[in-house]
């Protein structure tokens, strides 16, 4: 049996706007009345994302004082997974059409991603995807967990998820972050990075994936057609 374990965010659904939206908020909140700040495009911000800049640096990039960064950060993290926000995510391209490709073939599909169940839940029924994942392949967080380190989080994942699922004779894992990358090489299986997610080729390529591939779509065409592998 051929087995897939993708992550959500970053493959499936395209978190920019999200990030963006809440990155706006944070800025109109922090700044003072008459202060002059520089609110960066949407492109210039995700570049930055995308690059491991951290949230402070963003802030002070945007005009606002070392104080005011610390306040934005902190803000930052109570607001971005909130779930007004959860709204403005959106389907990757091509990301059904992969899904659709992966069950056509009959390859046992299965999501690991960080999201809370609530959060899961709420992208599933939203965007149609819940076909795809039957309950017994969602590995995602309780409701309750208390993060840590998505990078230190996400291999506990995995470890349940090789734990409870039935034996294959092949396992993938499609991610977008160093999380994902370390989580599948931790346990031997072989790893597809996606640029089309939180981290440009730059930032996979220090973890070492197996592959770096465009997106999802391209992710799945690969599984499909392993001769095509070096």
């Amino acid at each position: 049996m051929l087995r897939l374990i993708t992550d959500f965010d970053g493959p499936i659904i395209d978190v920019s706007e999200r990030y963006y939206r809440v990155y706006q908020f944070c800025l109109e909140k922090t700044h003072r009345p008459g202060q002059v700040v520089q609110e960066l495009l949407k492109a210039e911000f995700w570049q930055l994302k995308r690059s491991r800049i951290p949230e402070k640096q963003i802030a002070l990039n945007s005009g606002l004082d070392e104080a005011q960064a610390q306040e934005f950060a902190q803000l930052r993290r109570q607001t971005v997974h909130t779930e007004p926000y959860f709204h403005y995510d959106s389907l990757a391209p091509g990301a059904v059409d992969a899904l659709l490709k992966i069950q056509q073939a009959g390859i046992d599909l299965a999501v690991m991603t960080m999201r809370r169940f609530r959060e899961l839940d709420y992208a599933f029924k939203k965007h149609d995807l819940g076909r795809f994942f039957p309950e017994n392949r969602c590995y995602c967080l309780s409701n309750d967990y208390v993060k840590t380190r998505d990078i230190e989080d996400k291999p506990l994942l995995m470890a349940r998820a090789l734990e409870e699922l039935p034996p294959a004779a092949d396992i993938w894992m499609v991610g977008d972050t160093e999380a994902d990358i370390t989580a599948a090489k931790n346990y031997g299986i072989k790893m597809i990075a996606v640029e089309s997610g939180i981290r440009d080729r730059t930032q996979l390529e220090l973890y070492h994936p197996d592959l770096i591939v465009k997106d999802f779509s391209a992710a799945v065409d690969l599984v499909l057609k392993p001769k095509h592998l070096v």
